[in-house]
């Protein structure tokens, strides 16, 4: 390994350290920064290798602590006999068509499935070795876009943690290990939106249109819809039937490779960098500009909406 590969392995980690020990403090803050900040973790990582000096604080929107966080597979203990268990949640209800099930947790996996008919399905398991699964509230919140379902962790530092669609609320804990396990059934063309920070994404045999974040943890998508993801500490493996967002879509990760099984005939403008890896694509593309070692753009198809793919630590596949 060169040296401007090891250095961008070690810029690699310490970003993702910082993403993970600044962002894991705060669900929400995580899910609206993820995206941008692994994005510009890949960016960085070129700049190093540019030669450019810059400091890592540039990277996010806002500061982290230092130092690198294990892995959710690390992280995650195996369920002995040791283990604590709360009493499981279980919520069923209805959302209209194009409407979204939103999962927020914190530490645990997100686990979908399909249903067999039109109605929505969250199942939650709560385990502990110390902390209090009951001390753990699992919320429901309806609104006008679909229903939020989120883990709510005892509140830390006198301000309430609270459970709201999208960017809002509040989920911040400390030394609490309880983990919460969401099995979701999701009908048939609706969204489905998924985020955790200690924990994998599974999404196998949806037929909606899916996004799935995560800080430490794999994500695993198959649908008929479209899809995005993004990760930290983590590879993306995605399978989607549809590609016709007008406004395109990304897959990001920091430490992690990115897998896409795209439409045959997808029509696309592809953008992906990475730093330690290499791209292989198995479907029609044509490189727009010169080639570089860490970098492409060009046309899959007849080109259409960008397809943007940032890795530092990881190759891209696309087939």
């Amino acid at each position: 390994m060169t040296g401007v590969n090891r250095a961008a392995v070690v810029i690699g980690i310490v970003l993702a350290g910082a993403l993970t020990l600044g962002q894991a403090r705060d669900g929400d803050a995580m899910t609206n920064g993820l995206v941008w900040g692994s994005q510009k973790a890949v960016q960085g990582a070129q700049w190093v290798v540019a030669g450019v000096g810059r400091t890592i604080s540039g990277f996010f929107h806002e500061g982290g602590a230092s130092g690198a966080s294990a892995p959710a597979s690390a992280q995650r203990r195996d369920r002995d006999e040791s283990d604590q268990e709360g009493t499981d949640f279980v919520w069923r209800g209805a959302v209209g068509t194009g409407q979204t099930v939103e999962i927020k947790g914190m530490n645990g996996d997100i686990i979908a499935e399909r249903a067999t008919g039109g109605q929505i399905e969250v199942r939650a398991e709560k385990r502990a070795r110390r902390s209090d699964p009951e001390a753990v509230r699992i919320e429901v919140v309806e609104h006008a876009g679909g229903v939020t379902v989120c883990a709510v962790y005892p509140s830390s530092r006198g301000r309430e943690n609270t459970c709201e669609p999208g960017s809002g609320g509040r989920n911040r804990t400390r030394n609490n290990d309880v983990r919460v396990t969401f099995y979701v059934s999701v009908p048939e063309d609706v969204g489905f939106l998924a985020k955790t920070v200690n924990g994998d994404v599974r999404m196998h045999g949806l037929a909606s249109d899916v996004d799935a974040r995560s800080v430490n943890g794999d994500i695993e998508i198959s649908t008929t819809g479209f899809a995005k993801a993004s990760t930290v500490n983590g590879s993306i493996a995605a399978a989607m039937e549809r590609y016709d967002l007008g406004s395109g879509v990304s897959f990001s990760t920091v430490n992690g490779s990115i897998s896409l099984d795209l439409p045959d005939d997808v029509d696309a403008d592809l953008d992906a960098k990475w730093v330690n890896g290499r791209l292989k694509t198995d479907l029609p593309f044509e490189l727009v500009g010169r080639a570089s070692r860490r970098s492409a753009r060009g046309v899959l198809g007849d080109g259409g909406p960008e397809l943007k793919l940032r890795t530092v630590n990881g190759s891209i596949h696309l087939f």
